[in-house]
Order: C-alpha cells, then structure tokens, then sequence
C-alpha cells in the first residue's frame, strides 16, 4: 500500500495520471467538436443531436466523470508545477550548458491550461445554463440551443474571445497530446518525430473545428 502511495505521489506517478486524464478529455474535446459540427448541416440536427445527449439519463454520469477527471488533471498539474518550481535548479557563475529549449507549448501549459479551465466554466454558464428557448419537432419539445448558439455567435465579443481560447485549447494540446505517450511510456526516437506530428494535427483539427463554428454563423447566418 505504502509503495502504491508512494508512486502515486511521485512525480512520474502523477505525470502518469495526467497522461491518463489527459487522454480523456482530448478525446472528449474531439468528440464534442466532430457533434458541434452538426451546425453546418441543420439547426434540426444539430438541435436533435443535442436533444439525444441531454435527454440520455447516462449524460450525468458522464458530466460527473468528466468533471471529476479535469479537477484530477488541473490539481495534478498546478502540484507538477509548484514541485517544478521548487526544484529549479538555482543558477551561479559558471560556464551555461547549452540545453535544448522546451516549446512555447511547453513552457505555457499551467497558464492555458488555467485560461482553458476558466473558458469551460464560462461555457457551461452560457450554454448549458443559458437563456432556454424551445423548438418541437416530430412532435417532441425539445431545448432549441441552435437559436442560443447563433445569439452569442452574433455577438463580434464573443466570437473573438472564443476564437482566442480556441487558439490557447490548440497549444495546449499540441504539448498535451504528445506528453501523453512519454509519460505513458510509450514514446521511442524511432516514433517521436511521429507523435509530434500527430500532436500538432490533432490540435489543429481540433482548434480549426471549434474556430469554423463561430466565423460561420458570424459571417454567413
């Protein structure tokens, strides 16, 4: 019990917990963006889509899960990071060794990554707490939250602070994503140079995915 103690508190225990956590929610932000694209298709679809979530009983479960993991995954981080920094190395009057510099991704992660945390509980505010307007189709009420979309992405405050934490969610996981097969062990210099690249396509696609909705509905609804 004592050495599962142990490694759980360790640094590469809780690296190896942010890997894991790290996982679910860029998976999920996948997920979500690849359902919100249903957009660019109806407000019917987009609307029955997220009629089908919500009206799920599974959804809390979920929601709760989800939850759980980003608080284990932001504390794990701020305690990395306070660790990190009590451990710095002080520097002295001696010749510098040259070092490979860590990435802006890198060196920024507990700053977007708090920006981010900050976004999602300003997301939830909005939208899933939001003004309520209804639509019926097929005979069954259901929440019309294409309307409240297209509100807010009417609104050119709106669109550039979103379109900004989109850009901040896609530097954080162009570091998260590839942190994810070191801390898990995974990564090899035969197949490094691949989960960068994956890394960077993956933050990408993501951050281009979210970054569409908006300018559409600004520009063309």
């Amino acid at each position: 019990m004592s050495a599962n103690s142990g490694f759980l508190t360790s640094s590469i225990g809780k690296k190896y917990f942010m890997a894991l956590t790290a996982t679910v929610w860029s998976l999920f932000v996948m997920v979500h963006m690849l359902g919100n694209i249903l957009i660019f298709v109806s407000a019917e679809a987009y609307n029955k889509y997220s009629h089908a979530l919500t009206s799920n009983p599974v959804i809390y479960l979920a929601e709760l899960f989800l939850v759980l993991v980003l608080l284990i995954h932001a504390f794990t981080g701020f305690t990395l990071f306070i660790r990190n920094r009590s451990t710095k190395p002080k520097f002295y009057s001696v010749t510098p060794v040259r070092v490979k510099s860590a990435s802006i991704s890198s060196r920024t992660m507990i700053y977007t990554g708090t920006i981010i945390l900050a976004f999602i509980i300003w997301h939830l505010i909005t939208f899933k707490w939001g003004e309520m307007y209804f639509v019926t189709y097929d005979g069954i009420q259901m929440r019309d939250i294409y309307k409240l979309v297209v509100e807010k992405f009417k609104d050119p405050f709106y669109v550039a602070s979103y379109s900004v934490i989109m850009i901040l969610i896609g530097v954080h996981l162009y570091h998260g994503v590839q942190s994810i097969f070191q801390s898990l062990g995974i990564s090899h210099p035969r197949y490094n140079k691949f989960f960068k690249y994956f890394g960077y396509t993956y933050a990408v696609v993501v951050a281009a995915g979210f970054f569409s909705q908006p300018i559409y509905v600004f520009l063309a609804r």
